[in-house]
């Protein structure tokens, strides 16, 4: 893409209600816009990221056998009311009315739609098991939205379900979304701890959650430095000090801050009882489907990112869900013919490689083009400038690891076969 075309507006200001560093670099990117408390408008530059997040999962989804589908964000009472959530829920359910005067809400989690799928679609064991999953809007009524895309109202969520006739069946399942998700984390290219956790509003019998390692984190996360024991402190009743025993006997306390990206759990028969969802067995007696739930903040993933990933010239993304690979930062792009008419050509074999790059086009300093490429936070540079027409080279250069690598060009009308191999050598192929 090129600068000039991209819609990328980046800013100075930081808004006053910014308190953490992700909404701040957010805003700041030109990522995400304010519209209300707790809702952004997500634009280009922050929908590529995102856009990269949900390819990540969906490819794991996918390898596991799950099926993708799509349910109405908008859910009738009805189904609540039956699973008897509509009361238990509390003020975080936004509530609504039709012309009819019939009531629905606005999903924050689909439990109740998906288990009515099921109840009409599963009538034998041999369906099971099976997975459903989704990637959509959710809304929750937070009573006090904050630290931007972290803890907004409206958000992206995966979230998948599954049915099974017995538990054994759900624990294969639920193993097998556990790794998942761990590949999911792994390929982002975080830093990420799980941990035992509580059920919460959803309900069941066990639960994981999956948390990125950031020093503005909502929750304390106590684990053993050599095993790998971990729980949310708040199951705690007196917390361990740091440089303890670990309760599991193994090593020392560790304490640190995570952000919640990920959530499983083991739902048992709680909705299947309530809203009577049966399936045949092999004893041709019907029995209740037992469940599994799994959640990834497709949203909160970017602005984890950012919180465990940034420095003071802006955000460093990890390489698998940065908006571009790399960008072409050409000085004297619009004055110098040689250099505007290789950084094209240069641009054109990268895109024809798919390889997300930017071309900065723009008709302003170099120290823009530097600073708002930081700030923005793209992986790699290329620089064509002085060096370029002097000593036919240009320069490579390395955002996390402020390291500038001179690559030669015997050639200043097309970029050499060298050059290619060697940019393609730093940043790797896309998957």
């Amino acid at each position: 893409m090129k600068y000039s075309k991209s819609g990328i507006i980046t800013t100075k200001n930081t808004p006053n209600d910014a308190e953490v560093i992700s909404h701040k670099l957010m805003i700041r990117s030109g990522m995400i816009k304010k519209l209300a408390s707790g809702l952004y408008t997500w634009m280009p530059l922050g929908l590529k990221v995102l856009k990269k997040i949900e390819n990540i999962i969906r490819k794991e989804m996918d390898s596991i056998g799950a099926l993708e589908i799509l349910m109405p964000a908008i859910q009738p009472a009805e189904l609540w009311i039956e699973s008897g959530r509509w009361e238990k829920y509390g003020p975080e359910l936004l509530r609504l009315s039709d012309r009819h005067e019939r009531e629905f809400c606005f999903g924050p989690t689909h439990e109740e739609i998906i288990t009515d799928i099921a109840r009409k679609d599963i009538k034998s064991y041999k369906q099971l098991p099976i997975i459903y999953y989704q990637i959509q809007t959710k809304f929750r009524d937070e009573i006090r939205p904050r630290y931007g895309i972290m803890r907004a109202r409206e958000f992206l969520m995966k979230d998948a379900y599954s049915f099974h006739e017995n538990e054994e069946c759900l624990n294969e399942t639920y193993e097998k979304m556990f790794q998942s998700y761990k590949n999911c984390f792994n390929k982002i290219g975080f830093d990420f701890k799980v941990v035992n956790a509580d059920n919460g509003q959803i309900g069941g019998s066990e639960s994981h959650e999956f948390h990125v390692i950031a020093e503005n984190g909502e929750d304390e996360l106590i684990f053993s430095d050599t095993s790998d024991y971990a729980i949310n402190a708040e199951l705690f009743s007196k917390s361990p000090k740091e440089g303890d025993k670990s309760p599991d006997g193994s090593g020392k306390v560790k304490i640190k801050r995570g952000i919640e990206v990920g959530h499983i759990f083991k739902l048992g028969k709680n909705y299947t009882e309530s809203m009577n969802a049966n399936v045949s067995n092999e004893k041709n007696t019907n029995t209740k489907m037992i469940m599994g739930c799994y959640g990834i903040g497709v949203s909160r993933i970017a602005a984890a990112a950012i919180e465990q990933s940034n420095d003071e010239k802006g955000i460093l993304w990890p390489k698998a869900i940065a908006p571009f690979s790399i960008s072409i930062i050409s000085i004297g792009f619009s004055k110098n013919e040689t250099i505007n008419k290789y950084s094209k050509k240069l641009y054109k074999i990268l895109k024809e490689k798919n390889i997300d790059v930017l071309l900065d086009d723009r008709d302003v300093s170099p120290g823009i083009m530097f600073s708002d490429s930081d700030l923005i936070g793209i992986p790699y540079k290329i620089i064509i400038g002085k060096q370029f027409i002097e000593k036919k080279s240009i320069e490579f250069k390395d955002r996390k690891l402020d390291k500038t690598t001179t690559i030669e060009e015997n050639s200043v009308d097309n970029p050499s076969d060298n050059v290619i191999k060697e940019i393609i050598a730093y940043i790797g192929y896309p998957e």
